[in-house]
């Protein structure tokens, strides 16, 4: 789930102190479907809402059906689209969407509901989400082994994994960096940026978005005092060995899905022996970082290279490993 998700969330935890609410969840797609599973929305019963299942066609919809008095159950599962709920709602190409819809009243128990879910979407916890049609949702803390959202449906049995956003760890301010930052605030990533060098700061210092995280720390400490989790990727994109190297050091040691840094293949080739006669890195380490980092378009400009760069990190997100 994205950080939009954890807005929604927020959302519903203010409203349903004052009144009842409808959570609103993508489950599955099938064609082209606007949103992907897992994606929040949040409703009251006069109409007001936040998030989104489909840009707007299936929102009025459901918004006139709460209206109507319908969706009292605990839990309900409707389709959208072809062969759907309402044949009028179209989705583009013909796709179709489920959603589950699940009305929470205003009690403690939906409170304390829905803040487990805050909680796990902060990255506190992980929470698996279960629950039988149409009863309510039961959830339970688990270790956090996924970066990405996971929903099984097995007839009237729902589960779904929930967990925060990914996050991109950036080792060192530069050019492709900062570009890399961009794209990964776009795409729902959290961004941490680690820096030491006073001068870095205040040279990109106009171009730091207010969203980032920035950390004052050389980035091989940050990463030795803090380790990550497993929904992290770790960049190293200076050029400076004494940077570069001392980041990918530690960075396999953490459960990161995703350890780049930056360089030709001759210049990746040099790293790579460093990595082994100074740190003695085992083959199994070594194969985890991407170097030369980003898949093979080409690119020669800092944002093509940063491109390049989070359309790897996506893909292996994703479980499309392109190694």
């Amino acid at each position: 789930m994205l950080r939009e998700d954890l807005i929604v969330i927020t959302q519903a935890i203010n409203w349903l102190k004052v009144e009842s609410v409808w959570l609103c969840t993508v489950l599955n797609t099938y064609g082209s479907s606007p949103r992907s599973p897992g994606s929040l929305l949040v409703a009251k019963g006069d109409g007001q809402f936040l998030g989104s299942l489909s840009g707007g066609c299936i929102e009025e919809d459901f918004l006139q059906r709460i209206q109507n008095g319908e969706y009292l159950e605990a839990s309900h599962v409707v389709r959208y689209g072809q062969d759907g709920l309402a044949t009028h709602v179209n989705l583009p190409c013909g796709g179709s969407l489920d959603v589950l819809i699940e009305y929470l009243p205003n009690n403690e128990i939906s409170l304390n509901y829905l803040l487990e879910m805050q909680s796990a979407l902060q990255g506190y916890s992980s929470i698996l989400k279960e629950l039988v049609l149409p009863q309510h949702a039961k959830v339970s803390r688990v270790a956090q082994s996924q970066y990405m959202t996971q929903v099984e449906r097995h007839d009237n049995l729902i589960r779904l994994l929930i967990a925060s956003p990914p996050k991109l760890v950036i080792a060192g301010l530069s050019n492709v960096g900062m570009y890399c930052a961009n794209f990964a605030l776009t795409l729902g990533f959290e961004v941490t940026i680690c820096e030491h060098r006073e001068d870095e700061l205040v040279r990109f210092a106009d171009q730091i978005d207010p969203q980032y995280e920035i950390i004052p720390l050389f980035p091989a400490r940050y990463l030795e005092e803090n380790s990550c989790s497993a929904n992290t990727a770790i960049v190293s994109l200076t050029h400076d060995p004494r940077i570069d190297d001392l980041t990918l050091m530690e960075a396999v040691n953490t459960p990161a899905f995703y350890i780049g840094a930056m360089g030709s293949q001759r210049t990746s080739d040099k790293r790579r022996e460093r990595l082994i006669n100074t740190a003695e890195m085992s083959t199994d380490e070594l194969n985890r970082i991407h170097a030369p980092i980003g898949i093979p378009i080409g690119s020669k400009t800092p944002p093509e290279i940063a491109l390049a760069i989070m359309a790897d990190i996506v893909a292996n997100k994703n479980g499309k490993s392109t190694k």
